[in-house]
């Protein structure tokens, strides 16, 4: 008996041919991978081909690959920066997952989503601030999360814990002014509890 996914699968694979690099189906969800020169095209084909009507764009996310894997056999070795889509179709009530790669590590651009869903704007705003992650073709990509002069994306991995600059009022300027981060780096150890009764109360066996 042919499962939804395998459905999925196969009309994705009719409507979008060599235009998709993989399909992997696992945990009972889809995940489509297609090249960023082909990104805009491929959204555009799910969401008007009527075997597949993704109407909805539910969520946008970056993700920083450049430790993934790191401490197995498997280390990545791929692109550092991606964007992920959920689809979703009210037509066929299935869903997607769509990840595509930017080439330029040091400047990562991909079309955007704005011309394809409305809900897109935030989302692509959202991954620029957290992961500089560009997208061409937004109108307003500017940040929407941290404050306009925050400095570097907080959710890439090599963004340091305590960040690059810190934020007070100075009340001889009467204005809020940033300076460098004044909070020492420090390793924080866990108290480790040795006492041989802890826990157990008084009069117990």
């Amino acid at each position: 008996m042919t499962t939804k996914l395998e459905i999925l699968e196969s009309t994705l694979r009719d409507a979008l041919g060599d235009r998709i690099q993989s399909i992997n189906v696992a945990f009972g969800e889809a995940t489509l991978v297609v090249a960023s020169a082909e990104y805009l095209s491929v959204m555009l084909t799910l969401r008007d081909h009527p075997n597949l009507s993704f109407d909805e764009l539910i969520d946008l996310c970056g993700v920083d690959y450049s430790s993934y894997g790191e401490g197995s056999d498997g280390a990545w070795t791929g692109a550092r920066f991606a964007a992920v889509s959920h689809l979703l179709s009210t037509t066929h009530n299935w869903r997607l997952r769509v990840r595509v790669f930017a080439l330029d590590d040091a400047m990562p651009l991909l079309p955007s989503l704005t011309s394809v869903w409305d809900s897109a704007n935030w989302y692509e705003r959202e991954a620029f601030d957290l992961f500089g992650i560009l997208f061409d073709g937004h109108d307003d990509l500017r940040r929407i999360l941290t404050d306009y002069g925050f400095v570097g994306h907080p959710f890439r991995k090599d963004f340091p814990v305590s960040g690059y600059v810190e934020m007070r009022y100075d009340s001889e300027q009467k204005r809020v002014i940033y300076q460098p981060v004044t909070i020492a780096p420090r390793e924080l150890v866990p108290r480790v509890i040795r006492e041989e009764h802890y826990g157990i109360k008084s009069g117990s066996k």
